[in-house]
């Protein structure tokens, strides 16, 4: 079960295009921040897709229940179990969501 990590904060444009705003933290980014002038925040925008998966996490589904949510949604889109594993796996690599095993 995919959970967002509360620690980043997100918003979303009249569209339905999320961006999701991810705060660097820790000692190595203070280091970057200070001498490279690199942001404190990046702001990665999501594609319909992506907007509509991320929309969809709450915590309670499943990996199962979110690839059938994006079938129903998106009937045309080919491979959809393997890009949805995909997303999840960049988001969980960036530190976007974690995973839980326990259904709630």
């Amino acid at each position: 079960i995919p959970i967002m990590n509360p620690k980043n904060d997100w918003s979303q444009d009249e569209q339905g295009v999320v961006t999701i705003h991810m705060v660097h933290r820790g000692f190595y980014a203070a280091i970057a921040q200070k001498f490279f002038h690199r942001p404190k925040v990046s702001s990665i925008d999501l594609d319909d897709y992506g907007s509509f998966v991320w929309n969809i996490i709450d915590d309670k589904k499943d990996i199962h229940t979110l690839s059938q949510e994006l079938d129903a949604h998106f009937p045309k889109m080919e491979k959809s179990l393997s890009r949805l594993i995909k997303f999840l796996e960049i988001l969980k690599d960036h530190h976007l969501i974690t995973y839980s095993e326990k259904l709630k």
